[in-house]
């Protein structure tokens, strides 16, 4: 009996191991979704981790999330550079991307998403997708969108446009993130 009993703790053992060997391969191919989710392709240009250190600084600075620009579930929007954060409640950027600004900035500060709207025309004329709107200025509305044809605009000379363009996978996420009541922070 003692026999059986010792080939029972060994088989449970390599059965406990075998166990925490498929739960650590699934944490770490989690963890690379996250990864993945939390850049779009720009950020990543497909180095697979080929850049040498200093490129590799250059892109830590400009997606460094901006100083004092809040905490809690928000959207970050950097004026100077004209980037994005979609950040979590835990702090955790869940995606952070480039976009193309409109002639009519916000002001800084904090905001709350008014309006959203599947399909527009904007106020260029290109019929946009994903819009989410926070800010007024000069009596222009300023929200995100992205082109159905993928395009980023052309600073008009003279015009008074709010839209703060995206690519199309960047509207997906913002549209998904920015709900009506969404607090946008606004950073110069």
């Amino acid at each position: 009996m003692a026999r059986g009993s010792s080939a029972g703790a060994v088989v449970a053992g390599l059965t406990a191991a075998a166990l925490a060997v498929i739960g650590f391969f699934t944490y770490q191919a989690s963890a690379a979704q996250d990864r993945a989710k939390a850049g779009s392709s720009d950020e990543r240009g497909g180095t697979g981790g080929s850049e040498g250190p200093r490129e590799r600084e250059k892109r830590e600075r400009e997606t460094n999330l901006p100083a004092f620009s809040g905490v809690g579930e928000r959207v970050v929007y950097d004026l100077d550079r004209d980037r994005v954060w979609l950040m979590g409640r835990d702090q955790e950027v869940k995606r952070t991307f480039r976009v193309a600004p409109s002639s009519v900035d916000p002001q800084p500060g904090t905001y709350k998403v008014e309006s959203r709207a599947p399909h527009v025309t904007g106020s260029d004329g290109v019929p946009v997708e994903n819009v989410v709107r926070f800010a007024t200025n000069q009596g222009t509305t300023i929200g995100f969108s992205s082109a159905l044809d993928g395009s980023l605009p052309e600073a008009e000379p003279g015009g008074q446009t709010g839209g703060i363009r995206e690519r199309r996978a960047d509207g997906e996420a913002m549209w998904l993130f920015a709900t009506i009541g969404t607090k946008v922070v606004v950073v110069r």
